[in-house]
């Protein structure tokens, strides 16, 4: 709250700043403009170097970064809405910049966080429903605070699918009823994947230094492979939840989104931690939380055991679509690794994948925290409630009662069957389900095959690693691997899908998975082979914004702003 008195307190002197220091700052600023980074693919580093030289203020970052947004959201429809605090915010932590102060590499930087993630500020907080639009819960969400102590600059919300994909089966990837479609940068209609869909778009082409997504399944690490861009899905309780809109506390996870290694190994440092409000962080099993972005150093392939997993298909009756472009490109991975230093051990198979195909026990558990949770983790905490949401049942009834949810074009099919079911955490059938889902993160859990084989990690392709980490609860990290032949044809999505979700020049990634808290040794492999590929910058979107930092500093520096 302290920051937003502040910021209403300093709105007032932003349309009439022109230079923020001193005229020596204002000469640096002129002789280096044509020095500025680029914002497509600018790292944190780059920004903070550019910043710590007086090149570029905060406020000329989130200047940029909104100009970006309006340029191209109304055709990609990313971003749900700017905080407007944003310019108040970066005056405050340039100020602070100037005298010295600087509280984390995060300093001034902005980051835009997905709409399941409450903000204590002029923005909302609705899983892109309007059942939730005025709502607030008079705090920001731990992982929220995390980032302004840092210094980041929350520059607004991200379009999700909606509820995080479970309102209903005939919802497309990236639709919600207040957002709309979110569609990917890099072909026509590009579906992007979700259901962190408007944070691995807005990170894709650089609407904002890097976002936030969260994940149950796959829904972090599918849009970053499908937006060329990298995305850790952390183990369940390496990051809090606390006013995270939930599904299930089992599963559910928050990670970064970002366009390097790196970048996401900076987030994750603010990130992680325990939470006395998410019991689940107790389980961090160290006292002192390693340095993520310090693992991002050379060699970090060399003498790992890679298993690579080819059952992975396993756990679909249909086989995703955007895997099926990157098989070839994913076997030639194979020997990249081997000239890494690294011993591949192939052919692993993970059963739990087939017992997870042939049964819904990971779904009837979702469905029986999603009803208990929602209260418990999220409405309860409301301060301010307009539409009077407390239950399933309510959220259900305002949807289909609500013309702007567009019901039923849109369907509540997954409230309807989490209804019907009617589980609870002491009914005989949850306690079924949830044993056998515990057996498969346990007896048969991907820190189970890890250890059988004596491996690092598992590699496979990025949707399927997003989905084998879920089911025990493991970290995973994708990164960009290539990109479909710009005559692959387009391939539409099923149901009242509007969007392609395949397409030419469809990007792909693989993905590493590990045992659990075991994300220093992943990011390490990671950044390892997007170092030894580069491949992220050989990808080009076919929409991407306009303006850049000079378009920003010289008008200023020249009077003109």
């Amino acid at each position: 709250m302290k920051i937003r008195v502040l910021a209403q307190r300093f709105s007032t002197l932003l349309g009439t700043m022109t230079v923020l220091a001193t005229p020596s700052l204002a000469k640096r600023e002129a002789s280096s403009t044509s020095r500025l980074p680029l914002l497509l693919d600018s790292t944190l580093d780059e920004l903070q170097t550019g910043l710590k030289e007086g090149h570029f203020t905060s406020i000329d970052l989130v200047r940029a970064y909104i100009a970006r947004i309006g340029e191209v959201n109304h055709e990609l429809r990313a971003v749900l809405e700017i905080n407007p605090d944003a310019e108040a915010i970066a005056w405050i932590l340039d100020v602070e910049r100037q005298r010295g102060r600087l509280r984390s590499p995060l300093h001034g930087i902005p980051v835009l966080v997905k709409d399941n993630i409450a903000t204590y500020d002029g923005m909302n907080t609705t899983a892109g429903s309007f059942a939730l639009l005025g709502a607030n819960v008079g705090e920001d969400s731990t992982v929220a605070a995390k980032l302004r102590k840092a210094g980041a600059i929350i520059l607004g919300k991200t379009n999700m699918s909606q509820w995080a994909g479970l309102r209903s089966i005939n919802c497309p990837m990236g639709w919600s009823a207040r957002g709309g479609q979110t569609v990917g940068a890099y072909f026509p209609g590009h579906n992007p994947q979700g259901s962190s869909s408007g944070s691995a778009v807005a990170a894709s082409i650089g609407l904002a230094w890097a976002s936030i997504g969260t994940e149950t399944t796959s829904s972090l690490v599918g849009p970053a492979h499908a937006n060329n861009i990298v995305g850790i899905k952390p183990t369940v309780g390496l990051t809090s939840r606390h006013l995270v809109i939930p599904l299930s506390r089992r599963w559910d996870s928050v990670g970064p989104m970002a366009r390097t290694v790196k970048d996401a190994a900076y987030l994750l440092d603010v990130m992680a931690g325990r939470d006395d409000r998410d019991n689940y962080t107790s389980m961090i099993p160290f006292q002192k939380l390693p340095s993520y972005v310090d693992a991002c150093r050379p060699g970090g392939l060399r003498g790992k055991r890679i298993g690579v997993l080819r059952n992975f298909f396993d756990i679909e009756a249909r086989p995703d679509p955007s895997t099926l472009l990157s098989l070839a490109a994913f076997e030639k991975s194979l020997k990249m690794l081997t000239r890494m230093g690294a011993e591949v051990v192939d052919d692993i198979r993970f059963e739990g994948l087939k017992e997870y195909a042939k049964t819904p026990y990971h779904f009837v558990c979702i469905a029986s925290d999603l009803k208990d949770q929602l209260y418990s983790h999220y409405f309860r905490h409301l301060k301010t409630n307009p539409h009077g949401v407390s239950s399933l049942q309510d959220l259900r009834r305002f949807v289909q009662e609500t013309e702007a949810e567009e019901y039923p074009r849109h369907d509540t099919s997954f409230f309807d069957w989490a209804l019907s079911l009617d589980p609870t955490e002491t009914s005989a059938s949850y306690k079924g389900n949830n044993t056998f889902a515990l057996e498969q993160r346990g007896l048969r859990g991907v820190g189970v095959l890890i250890r059988q084989h004596s491996l690092d990690a598992l590699f496979m392709p990025s949707v399927y690693a997003g989905l084998t980490s879920s089911l025990s609860g493991s970290p995973a990290i994708t990164v960009p691997l290539g990109a479909s032949p710009i005559e692959n044809p387009y391939e539409a999505g099923p149901n009242q899908d509007t969007t392609n979700i395949v397409g030419p020049n469809h990007p792909f990634g693989v993905g590493f998975v590990g045992s659990a808290f075991s994300e220093e040794s992943l990011i390490a492999m990671a950044y390892a082979f997007e170092q030894h590929t580069r491949v992220r910058q050989t990808i080009r979107p076919w929409i991407k914004p306009r303006t850049e930092l000079d378009d920003i500093v010289r008008p200023r520096l020249f009077g003109r702003s």
